[in-house]
């Protein structure tokens, strides 16, 4: 595939590799060239149409031949890159965390919904989210919340100092501390928000995932077990515990669990905070609980 680069001009290059991806069936073929050949020139997409007569050098097409071939194997854009953009933050990745996806912004979109109806987003909130992973959740809430600090738990160090990087990246490493602990087991509240998007995958349906999901994402942070609930039944009790009066737990809910989470809620001492919030596909994707003062 080198051979099929050297010497085109950057929108040659780009219309080849869209042209194999989509005989590879890669559904965001046109995206994924662009991202791929804008990341090995080091141009965004005003660089690439103002360089688009200029021809690759031996070692771009080199580059991008390997990128083409990773791509084409079912390694996800957002992993060959080594980034992602998340509330338009960019974050780094590592194999010990998940790839950032836009469904979880639902969770910070609820979260914030809830604040700033309690009147409650200018404080000095004190903020944890669970099982962290790059940070995504976090430094989202973070970036809105200018006078909260937070706390990002993770068992993963690996993921930790992932989070760390990321943390420093956006500037808001004063602001960011990260533990290494199960869930909220090394906290001490009170907390006047608690979120996390722990594992929520069955462990039978792991197998049926997308490719770039099963083979690329850890399965530490898939595996919900048998039920895809495990993670909820060890969280909730111990957020519970660590909220403050009036305050919330949101977290990430798979197709069809959030009737299920609420109920291990309701078992935890807390109370639905609203329907459930649905993302742009509709499934129901954020459900909170909030811990009311006695």
């Amino acid at each position: 595939m080198t051979d099929s680069f050297a010497g085109q001009t950057v929108e040659a290059a780009r219309r080849a590799l869209t042209v194999r991806f989509k005989s590879g069936t890669i559904e965001s073929a046109e995206l994924d060239a662009r991202l791929l050949v804008g990341a090995v020139l080091g141009l965004d997409l005003t660089g690439l149409i103002t360089a688009a007569h200029r021809q690759l050098s031996a070692d771009e097409a080199t580059r991008l031949a390997d990128f083409a071939r990773r791509r084409l194997q079912g390694e996800p854009v957002a992993r060959i890159l080594g980034h992602k953009e998340f509330w338009g933050l960019p974050l780094k990745l590592s194999p010990a965390t998940l790839v950032p996806r836009p469904d979880t912004e639902t969770v910070v979109e609820l979260a914030l919904e809830l604040l700033r109806a309690d009147g409650a987003s200018g404080r000095k909130l004190r903020i944890a989210d669970l099982g962290t992973g790059s940070g995504a959740i976090l430094l989202a809430l973070l970036s809105e919340l200018s006078s909260a600090r937070g706390f990002g738990t993770d068992i993963s160090a690996a993921a930790l100092q992932t989070a760390e990087t990321n943390a420093a990246h956006a500037g808001l490493a004063d602001r960011a501390t990260f533990v290494a602990c199960d869930y909220a087991s090394g906290l001490s509240g009170p907390f006047d928000l608690i979120v996390s998007n722990p594992p929520y995958i069955r462990s039978a349906d792991i197998a049926d995932l997308a490719l770039d999901v099963r083979d690329y994402d850890p399965r530490a942070a898939l595996d919900g077990g048998a039920d895809g609930l495990d993670a909820y039944r060890a969280l909730i009790p111990q957020a519970a515990c660590l909220l403050a009066p009036g305050a919330v737990l949101v977290v990430e809910a798979g197709e069809g669990q959030s009737g299920q989470i609420e109920a291990l809620m309701t078992a935890a001492g807390l109370t639905p905070a609203g329907a459930p919030k649905a993302d742009l596909a509709g499934i129901q994707r954020a459900v909170a609980g909030r811990k009311m003062p006695r």
